[in-house]
């Protein structure tokens, strides 16, 4: 473990001493275990030159399993500490804005309440970052959004859908104004300035791939914002926003309208493809959940269907978990 800890450290900042300051042990002992996994694997990991230090091929295979191999010793060190009760441990939890935005720190709080021992680590993306840290072992859980690309080794559980809206401005005169209607169809949106999120958020490709299919290209009047700054960017009227109806909560300045397909599907109430997105909660299939991860799943899906039963969920919000 001490050699892949020296190792990933080398990698990730290509100096030895450097290295070796970050880890507070001496340059020569660093470089001693680094030569002693070299020696051990039957290769070379880095090309060493005066002042430029690169992976060869060996070490770039090996330096994303050697972060996985200690993110995973790290979390059985933490599982066993939690054996006392849950009185000590971990959760590393990924969730998409919307979510940190929304409901998702009601369940926090009471998570905390229950358990005041156990650290709480939240990373806020989109769902492809997500996955990707998942797999990596960065995280416990996370929120994300199905399907998912490329058919990671996740479990999912289904816990949530949300409604997706045209987010405008509340008062009248800018020019990101739409029609006051009870609903807008994906074509209301052509030649609209539209305010867009960075790439990897989900919202963005859903929203590129709509405009796509009824046959026209986006126009971006602001692009690579996160949520906040995505809703604000509307607020001031620099244009319309595709998101869950969620976020738009205790925002004033912004409202919401609902996203259809097809006008005769909106008259009959119902929503089409593509209008509404299933958020589940994932984690590594190969990974059993530590006894806090756990926990918390049981809290969030515990709040879920309570605040279904009682009629609480933020507007555009459906519970997907049994209440049994």
């Amino acid at each position: 473990m001490q050699q892949l800890a020296y190792f990933v450290a080398v990698a990730e900042v290509r100096h030895f001493t450097q290295a070796a300051e970050i880890l507070r042990v001496a340059q020569p002992s660093l470089s001693k275990q680094i030569r002693a996994l070299e020696s051990e694997l039957n290769v070379s990991l880095f090309r060493r030159a005066r002042g430029n230090i690169t992976l060869t091929p060996a070490g770039e295979a090996l330096l994303p399993l050697a972060k996985r191999i200690l993110a995973d010793v790290d979390t059985a060190r933490l599982e066993v500490q939690e054996l006392a009760g849950l009185r000590r441990g971990r959760v590393r939890l990924g969730a998409t804005p919307s979510l940190c935005a929304g409901l998702l720190a009601d369940v926090l709080r009471r998570f905390h309440d229950m358990y005041p021992g156990i650290q709480l680590i939240v990373e806020e993306g989109g769902s492809r970052d997500l996955v990707r840290e998942l797999t990596r072992g960065s995280l416990d859980l996370a929120l994300v959004i199905l399907p998912l690309q490329g058919d990671p080794p996740l479990d999912t559980t289904p816990i949530l859908r949300e409604y997706l809206v045209v987010a405008s401005p509340a008062g009248p005169g800018t020019p990101a104004q739409l029609p006051r209607r009870s609903y807008l169809r994906i074509e209301d949106l052509r030649n609209r300035p539209l305010v867009m999120f960075r790439p990897g958020y989900d919202l963005r490709e859903a929203t590129i791939s709509a405009c796509r299919a009824a046959g026209f290209e986006p126009k971006f009047a602001v692009e690579g914002g996160e949520m906040d700054a995505v809703l604000r960017f509307v607020e001031v009227g620099l244009g319309v926003a595709v998101v869950p109806s969620m976020v738009l909560a205790g925002r004033p300045g912004l409202r919401g309208t609902p996203l259809v397909l097809a006008d005769d599907e909106a008259r009959r109430g119902r929503h089409g493809p593509g209008l509404l997105r299933t958020i589940a909660l994932a984690h590594r299939k190969d990974v059993e959940l530590t006894h806090a991860a756990r926990a918390f799943q049981e809290t969030l899906e515990a709040f879920l269907a309570e605040a279904a039963e009682a009629g609480t969920l933020p507007a555009g919000v459906e519970n997907l978990v049994d209440a049994g």
